[in-house]
C-alpha cells in the first residue's frame, strides 16, 4: 500500500515501537479501569448500601477493550508521522468506537436504574412495572437513535434534512396520536410522581373511592357504592385529586345551635362543656371551641378537633360519641337545642273613633 510505503519511510523503528508501547499502555489502563473500577464502586455500594454505587459498578463492566482497540491504537499512532489519510481513517475509527462506548455506557445506566424502579413497582402492583418497562424501552430507542446520528455525523453525512423529516413526520405522529400519548404520559407522571397508588382513598371531582388499578391509558377507582369508575389518566392528572390514605389525621369542625332562651352563665359555660366533650372521646385533639355568631334562630357555638387517625370509620365513632355526650349533657342543663322558628307578631288597629 502506498501509504505503509510513506508511514515506514517517515518513522524510524524506534518510533514504531514508541507508538506501540503507547498504545499497549493505553489498552492496560483501559483494562486496568475496568477492573478496579467495577471492584472499587461494589465495594462502596455493599459498605453503604448506596444504590448509585450498583449503578456505577454496572457501567463500569460494560465497558468494551475490544470496542476500545481503536482507541489505544489511535492513541499509538498519533506519535507517528502518519499520512493524513490513515490518520483521518484511525480517528473516525477511534471516535465511532467511543460514541459506541459511551452509547453501551449510558444503554447499561438506563437498564439498571430502570430495573431498580421496576423492582419496587413490583411490589405495588404489576402496572407500575410495565409503564417503566415501556418508559425504559423509548429511553433507549432515543439513545440509540442519537448514538447512530452522532455516529452519521462523523462519517460525512449530512443529517440536517434526516432530523428534519424526522422531526416533520415524529409532529405528524404525535397529532394523530395526541389523546394516546397524552394518558401515555399521564401514566408515567402517575408512577413516577406518585399522586397517588393502588390501595390509596381517592376524591376526584367529587368522585371517590379505592384505586384498584393504574394502567398505561386509564386508571380504575371502586366507589364506595361497588361501581367501577374508569378516568383517562390525562384527564385525571389535570383534576384535582384528594389522597385520604397520606393523611395523617382528620380535622373535623361542626357547629352547634342552642335556643335564644338560654340564659346568659349557661351560654358563658357551653364552650366549656363542649371542650370535655370531645376531650372524654380517646384519639382525639381538642383544637377549640367557640360563641361564633347569633344565627336567625339559634345561638351558634363553633367546635374544632381532630381524629388522630384517617380511618373514617374512627371518626364517625368519634363524631357519634361527642353527639352524645352533647346531648346528654344540654339535657341535664336544661338547655334546648334550636330549630328554624318564626315568631308572627299580630298588630290589631284600633278602632274608628265614634262619629
Amino acid at each position: 500500500m502506498k501509504w505503509w510505503g510513506q508511514l515506514t519511510t517517515a518513522n524510524a523503528p524506534a518510533d514504531f515501537l514508541a507508538a506501540l508501547a503507547i498504545a499497549l499502555a493505553v489498552w492496560i489502563a483501559l483494562a486496568v479501569a475496568k477492573r478496579f473500577g467495577g471492584q472499587l464502586f461494589t465495594r462502596i455500594a455493599k459498605r453503604t448500601g448506596a444504590r448509585w454505587g450498583n449503578l456505577l459498578a454496572g457501567t463500569v463492566r460494560a465497558t468494551s477493550l475490544v470496542l476500545l482497540t481503536p482507541l489505544a491504537l489511535y492513541a499509538g499512532i498519533s506519535v507517528l508521522d502518519a499520512p493524513a489519510q490513515l490518520a483521518r481513517l484511525m480517528e473516525l475509527a477511534a471516535a465511532l468506537a467511543l460514541l459506541a462506548q459511551a452509547g453501551r455506557w449510558a444503554n447499561r445506566l438506563t437498564v439498571l436504574w430502570m430495573e431498580q424502579k421496576m423492582e419496587a413497582a413490583r411490589e405495588r402492583g404489576a402496572e407500575g412495572a410495565t409503564a417503566l418497562s415501556l418508559l425504559a424501552f423509548a429511553a433507549r430507542v432515543a439513545l440509540w437513535s442519537v448514538v447512530l446520528l452522532a455516529a452519521l455525523d462523523q462519517l460525512g453525512f449530512n443529517i440536517t434534512a434526516l432530523v428534519a423529516g424526522l422531526g416533520i413526520g415524529g409532529i405528524a405522529v404525535a397529532l394523530a396520536v395526541q389523546n394516546i400519548l397524552g394518558d401515555l404520559f399521564a401514566s408515567l407522571s402517575i408512577v413516577l410522581d406518585k399522586p397517588f397508588a393502588v390501595g390509596d382513598f381517592i376524591v376526584v371531582d367529587g368522585l371517590r373511592g379505592v384505586v384498584e388499578r393504574v394502567g398505561i391509558k386509564t386508571t380504575r377507582v371502586r366507589s364506595l357504592d361497588g361501581e367501577l369508575l374508569v378516568f383517562p389518566n390525562g384527564d385525571l392528572m389535570k383534576s384535582r385529586i384528594r389522597n385520604f390514605r397520606q393523611m395523617q389525621e382528620r380535622r373535623v369542625h361542626f357547629t352547634v345551635g342552642v335556643t335564644y332562651q338560654t340564659s346568659p352563665e349557661k351560654a358563658k359555660a357551653i364552650s366549656q362543656w363542649l371542650r370535655e366533650a370531645v376531650e372524654a372521646v380517646p384519639r382525639t385533639r381538642f383544637d377549640r371551641a367557640h360563641f361564633k355568631e347569633y344565627g336567625d334562630s339559634a345561638l351558634v357555638f363553633e367546635v374544632v378537633y381532630y381524629v388522630l387517625d384517617r380511618d373514617y370509620n374512627l371518626y364517625m365513632d368519634a363524631q357519634q360519641a361527642i353527639n352524645v355526650a352533647i346531648f346528654e349533657r344540654f339535657a341535664r342543663e336544661g338547655v334546648d337545642f334550636a330549630y328554624p322558628t318564626r315568631t308572627l307578631y299580630v298588630h290589631t288597629a284600633p278602632a274608628a273613633a265614634a262619629e
